[in-house]
């Protein structure tokens, strides 16, 4: 697995694919099982990956403990991401949860206990609360990392002018958001945002829950039967990129969930794998010996892209164009 820089600001080579750990644990209905934690765990940091995102609501604190185990000793070798927010409560009060300083000292404290570690490589909320001021969230921010219990800070699932009021004042390292073929609105503004901020993009749900590697058309079962069992599972648009995937990877030797996470890896980001047993790690694994040609790529930017609506559809009619 490379290594890349994360960002233009931060100097930290980070490596290409990220391990999502939002399935670690047994404390919601959904998770990984220790053994099959420490197999992933082990398999990725073989394959040369070095960076790990959780927070503190994935499995109710619970993936926090794991990953805590598993970097005694070696701490130093790897990026850890972690985020607060929603607390590792099942059901916070108003008052431990949301981005004001005191839901973020709670949760960085608490985190730091789980991952029995002193620092976090780079900490953000996990959402966009609503409520809680800009200037506050600045704040907070800046004193984790003036105390050196934080080294970068980051922002997830935030509407792009929040996010960017909040890069004018704060030197911001990453932005979080949802980036796949089936669901890439980010572009609208988000990913425009983080490329002139300078900011590492770190894409969650590269397969969009599983959509993307097939698996529902030819019924098998997933995290979107678990959490949705009477959701649609393909648009029109959908089946037209699910296709296209299917086709391209017969032509590779690769599967369709390959070919999808191939495609992010073009975008010059940093897609989170996330895995509930190792043999969905190593499927994703496999993605660092599939090479998309320049035809397979504009296919499938082609076939997904979406309207950027106004005032993007205007400026683009009327903005001079340069050789």
């Amino acid at each position: 697995m490379k290594n890349k820089l994360f960002g233009l600001h931060t100097g930290l080579p980070a490596s290409e694919l990220i391990l999502g750990a939002a399935n670690f644990g047994s404390r919601r209905r959904y998770g990984a099982s220790p053994e099959e934690i420490e197999k992933i765990l082990t398999t990725y940091t073989d394959a040369g990956g070095n960076f790990i995102d959780i927070a503190d609501q994935y499995q109710l604190g619970e993936a926090e403990e794991v990953i805590g185990k598993f970097l005694a000793g070696q701490r130093e070798n790897f990026i850890i991401c972690t985020k607060y927010t929603r607390s590792s409560e099942k059901e916070p009060s108003f008052q431990n949860s949301g981005n004001h300083r005191k839901a973020m000292r709670q949760g960085i404290e608490a985190s730091l206990k789980r991952l029995k570690t002193d620092y976090i490589d780079i900490y953000m909320p996990h959402y966009d609360d609503g409520y809680t001021p800009i200037d506050e969230i600045v704040r907070g921010l800046e004193d984790l990392v003036k105390s050196g219990k934080v080294l970068f800070t980051g922002l997830a699932n935030f509407p792009a002018w929040k996010a960017a009021a909040i890069a004018t004042t704060l030197p911001l390292a990453a932005l979080q958001i949802e980036y796949n073929l089936v669901q890439r609105v980010a572009e609208r503004e988000l990913i425009r945002m983080a490329d002139h901020f300078g900011l590492g993009k770190m894409f969650y749900s590269p397969l969009a829950g599983g959509l993307l590697t097939g698996k529902y058309r030819h019924g098998q079962s997933g995290r979107l039967n678990v959490l949705s069992p009477d959701g649609e599972k393909e648009s029109d648009t959908t089946r037209v990129i699910i296709d296209a995937l299917e086709q391209i990877s017969a032509e590779l030797e690769a599967s369709p969930a390959q070919v999808a996470l191939a495609w992010t890896l073009t975008k010059n980001a940093f897609p989170i794998i996330g895995a509930r047993d190792l043999s969905q790690l190593n499927e994703s694994l496999k993605v660092l010996e599939v090479k998309l040609c320049p035809e397979h790529i504009q296919h499938l930017d082609a076939i997904s892209a979406i309207q950027l609506g106004y005032p993007h559809d205007l400026l683009k009619s009327v903005q001079p164009k340069f050789d």
